[in-house]
């Protein structure tokens, strides 16, 4: 079983595990069941994956680094070539659609293996998520 390497190695040990989809414990099983779904659990090393909780962060990180420059791609063409609206059609929505499309599935990958490196858990919830899942409240829930 790969752990992540401490402090230096952590950042690239993330960056790998949510690029690839791979389970951020392992570093073998895959992390996705389809293409945004997160697995159950690790089919490698059983890492249950229930910690994980990147809600609407891909979404949110895709528009602010993706979408917000490729409006300003498709303002320029605008203002520059003043197309028909068919052009838009043509080109501006397929780069809009793919260009903050495309970037989610890593986005979300790197959030989940960053909660599970640094085990970012909301404060004081561990026994109520115990009590809901059935799980040990002694133990953390990445050790379980």
């Amino acid at each position: 079983m790969q752990l992540p390497p401490p402090s230096d190695g952590a950042f690239r040990w993330i960056m790998k595990c949510g690029w690839k989809g791979l389970c951020p414990r392992c570093g073998q099983g895959q992390m996705f069941k389809s293409w945004l779904e997160v697995s159950d659990k690790c089919d490698s090393c059983d890492l249950d994956y229930r910690f994980a909780a990147p809600d609407d962060g891909p979404a949110f990180f895709s528009l602010c680094i993706a979408a917000f420059p490729l409006a300003f791609f498709v303002v320029w063409i605008q203002v520059t070539f003043d197309p028909p609206w068919w052009v838009h059609l043509l080109t501006s929505l397929p780069v809009m659609v793919l260009g903050t499309l495309l970037p989610l599935r890593p986005i979300k990958g790197w959030l989940v293996a960053s909660q599970f490196v640094n085990r970012a858990q909301q404060h004081g919830t561990q026994a109520s998520w115990a009590r809901l899942n059935g799980t040990d409240p002694a133990k953390n829930d990445f050790d379980q």
